[in-house]
């Protein structure tokens, strides 16, 4: 039984971020995306301090998955290097963790 992880993904805008995560529901890479909104990242880019808005967004997703998933957001994200982190899920509602690795059977 594969065990559950949350990917972590900013995007430039809401449209590619909906593009991204409906594409990784649809292909059963993620049994779930949450698009958060507006956020400010400030970061270091080729040597230089930027800010830009962006929009976070959530996929959940098990570990089995996950190189898919990073790939194929890779694959439709329009930065060269975009964030894209695993992060493990250590509980939660067994119930909701059940039907989160149901829906990232490949089909």
């Amino acid at each position: 039984m594969s065990e559950p992880c949350l990917l972590y993904i900013t995007a430039g805008d809401r449209e590619e971020a909906l593009a991204i995560g409906r594409a990784l529901v649809e292909e059963r890479l993620a049994a779930c995306a949450n698009i958060l909104g507006g956020i400010v990242s400030v970061y270091r880019w080729e040597g230089a301090v930027a800010e830009d808005d962006e929009v976070a967004l959530l996929a959940k997703t098990t570990r089995d998955r996950a190189d898919a998933a990073v790939a194929r957001v890779r694959a439709l994200h329009s930065y060269d290097c975009p964030c894209i982190i695993s992060l493990p899920v250590t509980g939660g509602n067994p119930a909701f963790l059940a039907w989160l690795r149901e829906e990232t059977l490949s089909a």
